[in-house]
């Protein structure tokens, strides 16, 4: 027999530690009523507790209830919590790297393991009565946000969703579009923090109030509405008295090099973060987490800290924190704690300070979380991945700078941005009140610092497109009749069709301003118009015509890289290598030809495309030694003395020359045009009326302009076209493309999925058609563990900043890993054409960045002379431990696919050999 509804609600009310807030009570009880719910609720405010009631809902009925979290970490943290509430033998958790229990009622999983399900009509389906969404705002994400919105358009109609959001604007378009596509759903919505936030400037050692409390209340402002508060005065007073002092001081002499328009911030020096901290610690604000944007900055913030005599632990804080430290790194193998800086690194948590990034090794970096929540450390420098999901709240939080580099360019923080961030302040149940403080500097306008703080716009985007395992999935699941219904069902849809409104407005107020600029030369028949349009016809025509001559030369020069033999003489006529080569070595790959050559500069390397322009045949040719020592000097001197000499009866000049006739390569520029509609084109522009008219300039820049605008326009009505059902004609279109492959066999008339399309079902990856690619055509077979791996490791790794990983300047170790990689390169090659073809989204590029480092880990899991290898292209700059881990782990994700997809029982064997090879060391050490 059931419990009533009211008595369920009551007895889990009555388990916990603190009374419901009104929207926390409000949702619940929609629960409890049987309809779906979305919270939006600030960071902190007690979103969870509504999930929580979905498990407490699923045991009280013998339902069953899956809990999804964006990252394994929350994954692991939110099972721990209800193992603790439930038992062990009540909640199981799926993760990837971890199956435990997945039988039990309640599983905590990551999303993609439930899309993995949903996709394979798993038997653990059965049952599902509820499914918790943690931080569905990811949906946003560009890389992973299509699998909440695949989740939510495939849950089975009975399956009651619980979407839990972070605040966002739009909270109604969302909870429109659930209610459309899951039924009836409540949307509660709260911005009331249970933790009142205060926002604060410190200034050198002085914390002021960024706001103007003090007449707030006095007016009778609620907190609430501070949005309307004026910035504290006593601050801005202070900020003027800082300024003024600095502009006098600028007048006194400071040495050389001081020009009359160095900026104060130049000599602005903030205090050191030891003093920072230690003001913190005299004002009772501790703990702080600081966000800095930069790992290395973190890293470094420590070490300041470690280096002056700032303490914030006690004796028995310290003996506790050994312990846990000492239990958690237990399994490290000693010989990889110098590498890691673990000695440094322990000291610093024995003073209450940590670093907190995605750098650090997971077990570090779990630790200070475990460290930080118990209370034990006081300060933490992080960056702002720490915002994202995990459960680590400190009383304040500290910005250092306002502006964050973005991956390609530094950019200041959006309102949404500082609310996530400042979001982390004030713990509920410990602390009456959060603080929030910026640390000034004279680039610093507590204005700007207010707006942010006080403007509340951070609306949720869809990410959602077809990829190529959802076609493929959505083809055998249901046909491609019902895929498209499902498509138009989107989020991604429901938010386009609504954003046309704006576009057609924006194509209105084109067309008039077209009337207008037409009035001012005689109308759209005005023979300047037509004057105007074939003087663009030229410069288009010209451009192709550039356009298809560099590609001509490129493909010469390939040719005759590749056509080089083994003492050939040649020219480089590229570079600073200029002059006179002999070939010591053809080239290995036709793709891409690289001969070995050493040049009169008596130097030896590989030379490409960019070096040699292919323009004549070699000059002659010379004999070679046997075997060429061509990284020995005396050797190198001794070929270029005959590499000279031969050159000489060749009756062929040296760089010294012939500098002077370096420059015919260029003639070809001076070739006459024969191209004969270019020729056409401006006989017609000469002959033109409008070609003799006095103000010709002047009209042409008016008809210019016109163009433009009309061009605009046209781009904006092709954008309204494609957004009405724009999601259905990119299914559509790879569908084309996967039929074409072979993956998908349309002869009967309707699309079935073939075995190789089974084998794409199943790969889960953003490079998922090349590993299918790859893995049916058999390029990756006869490979051994450690060089699949590193194979692997190619269509998922990227570089980090805004330099891609030198994805053709790695050597690849082995022979056979050598042509792996560039047959899976050619292979993404033919990809990319038929994508272009198509008009579908480019597929990522492969990059070998990561091949040495997985390579030399999968081979002698020494992790020293792993990161060392990282460093591939000799920059000076390797992986840090824990991004090599993170990318070990995804490499070791992906294996597992190819163990399960793989059509041969050799690959599958490998893959399960090179998973074994990579899963061992610090890569297996707190694994969750």
């Amino acid at each position: 027999m059931t419990t009533p509804p009211s008595a369920r609600l009551a007895d889990f009310a009555e388990q916990l530690p603190f009374q419901l807030d009104d929207f926390q009570r409000r949702a619940c009880e929609a629960l409890d009523n049987g309809h779906g719910v979305l919270v939006c609720a600030p960071t902190g405010a007690g979103k969870t507790v509504v999930g929580e009631f979905a498990v407490h809902l699923a045991l009280a009925s013998g339902g069953k209830c899956f809990y999804t979290t964006p990252i394994k970490a929350l994954s692991n943290q939110k099972h721990n919590d209800l193992v603790r509430r439930y038992g062990a033998d009540k909640i199981g958790l799926l993760t990837g790297d971890q199956s435990i229990n997945g039988d039990a009622d309640v599983v905590v999983m990551t999303t993609e393991v439930l899309r993995n399900m949903l996709y394979a009509n798993s038997a653990s389906l059965q049952g599902l009565s509820y499914v918790v969404m943690d931080e569905v705002h990811f949906l946003a994400d560009r890389m992973r946000g299509a699998v909440w919105e695949e989740v939510i358009l495939h849950l089975p109609d009975d399956v009651l969703l619980v979407s839990l959001s972070a605040t966002v604007s739009n909270a109604e378009e969302f909870g429109g579009w659930i209610q459309t596509v899951r039924g009836d759903t409540a949307v509660v919505v709260d911005e009331h923090r249970p933790v009142p936030l205060w926002q604060h400037v410190l200034v050198g050692k002085r914390l002021f109030d960024l706001f103007d409390y003090r007449a707030s209340r006095a007016a009778g402002v609620s907190r609430a509405e501070r949005r309307e508060l004026l910035v504290d005065p006593e601050l801005l007073r202070h900020i003027a008295h800082r300024r003024e002092a600095e502009r006098l001081t600028d007048w006194q002499p400071r040495g050389r090099n001081r020009g009359p328009n160095r900026g104060r911030s130049g000599f602005y020096r903030p205090p050191p973060r030891p003093e920072v901290i230690g003001t913190l610690d005299r004002e009772g604000l501790l703990p702080a987490i600081t966000f800095i944007f930069s790992r290395a900055g973190c890293d470094a913030a420590v070490k300041q800290c470690l280096r002056s005599p700032l303490r914030l632990t006690t004796n028995e804080e310290r003996s506790r924190i050994a312990e846990i430290v000492d239990r958690r790194c237990a399994d490290l193998p000693e010989a990889d704690l110098l590498v890691l800086d673990y000695h440094e690194w322990r000291e610093g948590l024995l003073r209450g300070l940590a670093a907190h990034h995605a750098g650090m090794l997971p077990v570090f970096r779990h630790t200070v979380e475990e460290l930080f929540t118990a209370g034990l450390v006081k300060a933490v420098f992080a960056t702002e991945t720490l915002a994202l999901g995990i459960n680590m709240p400190a009383r304040t939080v500290v910005l250092e700078k306002l502006v964050k580099f973005n991956g390609e360019q530094h950019m200041p923080l959006t309102p949404g941005e500082y609310t996530q961030l400042t979001g982390r302040a004030g713990r509920r149940g410990i602390d009456v009140e959060g603080h929030a403080v910026v640390l000034w500097t004279p680039d610093v306008e507590p204005a700007e610092v207010a707006g942010l703080a006080s403007t509340r716009t951070f609306p949720l985007r869809s990410s959602f497109a077809p990829s190529y395992n959802m076609t493929i999935n959505l083809v055998h699941q249901m046909g491609p009749a019902q895929a498209h219904n499902l498509l138009e069902s989107s989020f991604a849809q429901y938010q386009a069709d609504r954003s046309v409104v704006g576009l057609v407005r924006g194509i209105e107020r084109g067309n008039r301003m077209l009337e207008e600029i037409a009035a001012e030369f005689g109308g759209t028949d005005a023979p300047i118009l037509a004057y105007v349009r074939l003087r663009q016809q030229i410069s288009s025509r010209e451009r192709a015509q550039s356009r298809a001559s560099r590609l001509q030369r490129r493909k010469a020069a390939n040719d005759a890289l590749a056509a080089l033999r083994r003492g050939d003489i040649i020219n480089i006529t590229n570079g600073r290598r200029g002059g006179l080569a002999v070939v010591l070595e053809p080239a290995r790959d036709e793709d891409d030809p690289r001969p070995l050559v050493l040049t009169e500069h008596r130097w030896a390397g590989r030379i490409s495309t960019a070096d040699y322009s292919g323009a004549a045949e070699p000059l002659g040719s010379m004999t070679l030694p046997k075997r060429v020592e061509h990284r020995n000097p005396r050797a190198r001197r001794d070929l270029t003395s005959a590499l000279l000499s031969a050159a000489e009866r060749l009756a062929v000049p040296s760089s010294k020359n012939k500098r002077s006739g370096r420059g015919s390569a260029g003639s070809t520029a001076a070739e006459p045009d024969i191209d004969p509609e270019l020729a056409s084109l401006r006989e017609q522009v000469r002959r033109h009326p409008a070609h003799q008219l006095p103000d010709r300039e002047e009209k042409a820049r008016l008809g210019e302009r016109y163009l433009k605008i009309e061009r605009d326009n046209a781009q904006v009505q092709q954008k309204v076209a494609a957004a009405t059902n724009s999601l259905a004609r990119t299914f559509d279109r790879i569908v084309v493309l996967l039929t074409e492959r072979g993956f998908i066999d349309s002869s009967s008339g309707e699309p079935e999925v073939t075995d190789d399309g089974r084998l794409l079902a199943r790969i889960y990856s953003e490079s998922d058609l090349l590993v299918a690619e790859a893995l049916r055509s058999g390029v990756w077979e006869g490979l051994d563990a450690p060089e699949l791996a590193a194979v692997v490791s190619s269509v998922l790794y990227e570089s980090r900043g805004d330099t891609p990983g030198a994805p053709q300047g790695v050597d690849a170790p082995t022979g056979k890993l050598r042509r792996a990689l560039n047959q899976t390169r050619r292979l993404w090659t033919e990809l990319r054409s038929d994508e272009q073809r198509h008009r579908i989204t480019a597929s990522r590029e492969p990059d070998d960045g990561f091949v040495p480092a997985v390579y030399r880990w999968a081979t002698t899991g020494d992790l020293t002379s792993a990161l060392a290898a990282s460093d591939a292209t000799g920059s000076g700059s390797p992986l840090s431990a824990g991004d090599f881990v993170r990318w070990c782990r995804q490499v070791l994700d992906l294996l597992d696919q190819v163990r399960n997809a793989a059509p041969t029982p050799a690959l599958r064997a490998c893959a399960k050999r090179a998973i074994s090879d990579i899963r061992r060391g610090v890569v297996a050490v707190d694994a969750g």
